[in-house]
C-alpha cells in the first residue's frame, strides 16, 4: 500500500504562485509516473501535469508556460510549481502515482489539497 500526502495549497491573489508537494511512502519499489490533476467545483477531475521517472513531462494547455511539475526520486516526491495564477485555477489538486510495490503496478491518489486563485 502506497500513502501519498499533498501539501502547499493554500489562498493566493490572481498573479501569485504556489508550490504543491506530495509525498509517497509505504513498500514501494519503483513509481513510474507521477502527476496532478484538479477538479473544480461542478467540474470533471482533469489532468494538470504528469512527469516519468525519466523526467519525461506533459502539460494541460491550459497551464503550459506557468506550472512546472518535477520529482525527487529519493525522497518519492513529486512537485508542483504554480506561477502566475488565474481565478480558473481554483480546483482541489490531487496528487497521483502508479507504483509498483508488492503486487502489480497500481495507481494511488492523495487526498487533495485545496487553491483558491482570487481575482
Amino acid at each position: 500500500q502506497v500513502q501519498l500526502v499533498e501539501s502547499g495549497g493554500g489562498l493566493v491573489q490572481a498573479g501569485g504562485s504556489l508550490r504543491l508537494s506530495c509525498a509517497a511512502s509505504g513498500r514501494i519499489f519503483s513509481i513510474a509516473l507521477m502527476g496532478w490533476y484538479r477538479q473544480a467545483a461542478g467540474k470533471q477531475r482533469e489532468l494538470v501535469a504528469t512527469i516519468t521517472s525519466g523526467a519525461d513531462t506533459n502539460y494541460a494547455d491550459s497551464v503550459k508556460g506557468r506550472f512546472t511539475i518535477s520529482r525527487d526520486n529519493g525522497k518519492n516526491t513529486v512537485y508542483l510549481q504554480m506561477n502566475s495564477l488565474k481565478p480558473e485555477d481554483t480546483a482541489i489538486y490531487y496528487c497521483n502515482v502508479n507504483a509498483a510495490t508488492t503486487g502489480p503496478v497500481s495507481r494511488y491518489w492523495g487526498q487533495g489539497t485545496q487553491v483558491t486563485v482570487s481575482s
